[in-house]
């Protein structure tokens, strides 16, 4: 039995452009309105000077600008990290709480845009402190590097605003859905082990549809293509937050059945990052946190707690 199907789109491009075009403008003002994409960003929230934290700064630890945090950001999509409305400023989640570390530090913040990928080399060639953007916990990536949590890993599941369904947190939830995501993801290879799970229990399997971006996943589900897109939770947050025309009715941590956590990287054994966690619980502790991410409608991503170099996703056999 087959657990999934290929579905293309197909003999309707030029409407589905058009219609994405449209749906996209008709966004802008509430996008306005729920987001603050002004390179200002006056409605930031700030933390003062936290002496643990900076105490927790290896005394031999050398910022690669005296009296300056500065940290690589690959700025990619909202809310996470993207460019303000001058097409210059970084704004968004990671930014805001680059910005709260560096206050806790009694430092200045200077944030370096960067492609995803260049992330390791710079870092490890000392170019910045550390890098805030979205960057999950591996226990391969901990051989070079040192973590420090500060957000869950999370896909969710997002439905038409009107959907009948109510929740989808494990696998007979699926059962006999149709579900778009990413070919050869992470989160594919969830919902294909739900989809074994189900029919080893007697249930019928998830259809699966890929589509080659967020905005055309999300129109899917919009017009009943789908019944729902699992993804990851932040784009679908602020796409949710945005125009209210899906909703989340579940979310499955990235790494499933195990965890990975979203985390500051720095360059092992720098001495920085037991200074970043002290920061992070303490943001954590005092709500600042929690106001950041509410800032950009990720509460639901917020962690109890940050870790220095917690269990992350082990090392898979090619």
């Amino acid at each position: 039995m087959a657990f999934f199907k290929y579905a293309p789109l197909v003999g309707s491009a030029w409407f589905i452009r058009g219609f994405v075009a449209f749906a996209l403008l008709a966004g802008t003002a509430h996008a306005a309105d729920k987001f603050d994409l002004t390179p200002e960003q006056q409605g930031r929230p700030r933390t003062g000077k936290d002496a643990e934290a900076v105490n927790a700064i290896a005394p031999n630890f050398k910022f690669a600008k005296a009296g300056v945090l500065t940290i690589g950001i690959a700025p990619f999509a909202p809310p996470i990290s993207t460019y303000a409305t001058d097409a210059k400023t970084v704004v968004g989640f990671d930014p805001d709480f680059a910005l709260l570390v560096a206050d806790a530090l009694g430092l200045k913040l200077e944030l370096q845009p960067i492609a995803w990928a260049d992330w390791p080399l710079g870092l490890s060639s000392g170019k910045y402190d550390a890098v805030i953007s979205n960057v999950g916990v591996t226990e391969q990536r901990k051989e070079k590097f040192d973590f420090s949590t500060y957000r869950l890993g999370l896909h969710g599941f997002y439905v038409k605003a009107d959907s009948a369904i109510k929740s989808i947190k494990e696998p007979k939830d699926i059962a006999g859905l149709k579900l778009t995501t990413g070919a050869g993801t992470n989160q594919e290879r969830i919902l294909l082990e739900w989809n074994r799970q189900n029919v080893a229990a007697g249930l019928k399997p998830a259809t699966l549809q890929y589509y080659d971006d967020d905005v055309t996943r999300t129109l899917a589900v919009v017009t009943k293509r789908v019944d729902a897109n699992f993804n990851p939770n932040a784009p679908q947050a602020y796409e949710a937050a945005k125009n209210g025309q899906i909703r989340l009715v579940g979310t499955v941590n990235a790494g499933w059945p195990l965890k990975s956590d979203v985390a500051i990287a720095t360059r092992k054994g720098s001495g920085l990052a037991a200074a970043l966690t002290t920061a992070a619980n303490n943001l954590i502790r005092n709500g600042t946190y929690a106001k950041a991410l509410g800032r950009w409608s990720l509460a639901e991503e917020a962690l109890p707690r940050s870790e220095t170099n917690p269990p992350g996703l082990p090392k898979f056999a090619p």
